[in-house]
């Protein structure tokens, strides 16, 4: 594939891409999608605490 066809492919697919994206964005599902991302978020901070906590944890076991 030469250069050019690579370019005018990347073109093509990228405002595919910022088109689907645009219209998402002005639909009512908007917020849905903004409250998933914000829960799941909510969920790995969690995860990352409850892991933290262990590793402190388990840090300070063996260093008494």
């Amino acid at each position: 594939m030469s250069r050019s066809s690579k370019a005018v492919v990347s073109f093509i697919v990228g405002a595919a891409v910022g088109v689907a994206v645009g219209y998402f964005l002005n639909s009512d599902k908007k917020d849905e999608l903004v409250d998933k991302l914000k829960y799941q978020a909510d969920k790995m901070k969690e995860k990352f605490r409850a892991k933290k906590q262990q590793y402190e944890d388990a840090i300070e076991n063996e260093l008494t």
